[in-house]
């Protein structure tokens, strides 16, 4: 049987990624403080602050991924239909800022947007999920996450 503070302490690793909203870097902040001060205390601690740890390091690396993947949309809005030659040379080039993107950039972009938002929804979900596992007792694995902390 555990300990109701193991829980909490797990409990409060994975609600904590909450604050970043309050804190800079809180997501990372907070589960890694109490991962640290509390892992040798219990399995199920160390456990629960590996995967809320890991978890916000692949939301990271997600989050780069899209981000890189919206570029070519606002470079192709940015510079129109100009050559790869013409952006090198300088050749004739024409910034257009004023005008709209076009079809591909909004779909693109619109494209990259729900993926991101769909993101959001399910992290919020997974949070909540291992939030009232970890208070249950009970382990959890984030889907979709990468162990980098083994």
């Amino acid at each position: 049987m555990l300990d109701n503070n193991y829980k909490n302490i797990a409990t409060f690793m994975h609600l904590g990624i909450f604050s970043r909203y309050i804190i800079p870097f809180g997501n990372y902040i907070i589960p890694i403080l109490l991962w640290t001060v509390n892992k040798d205390k219990s399995e199920f601690i160390d456990r629960h602050g590996k995967e809320a740890i890991n978890f916000q390091l692949s939301i990271l690396l997600y989050t780069i991924i899209l981000g890189m993947l919206s570029i070519p949309f606002f470079v192709f809005n940015l510079f129109g239909d100009a050559s790869f030659y013409d952006i090198v040379h300088f050749d004739d080039l024409h910034i257009n800022i004023s005008e709209p993107g076009g079809f591909r950039t909004l779909i693109g972009a619109s494209f990259v947007g729900i993926i991101a938002l769909v993101g959001f929804f399910l992290e919020i979900v997974f949070i909540i999920s291992a939030a009232i596992k970890a208070n249950k007792g009970e382990a959890y694995r984030y889907p979709l996450t990468i162990r980098f902390i083994k």
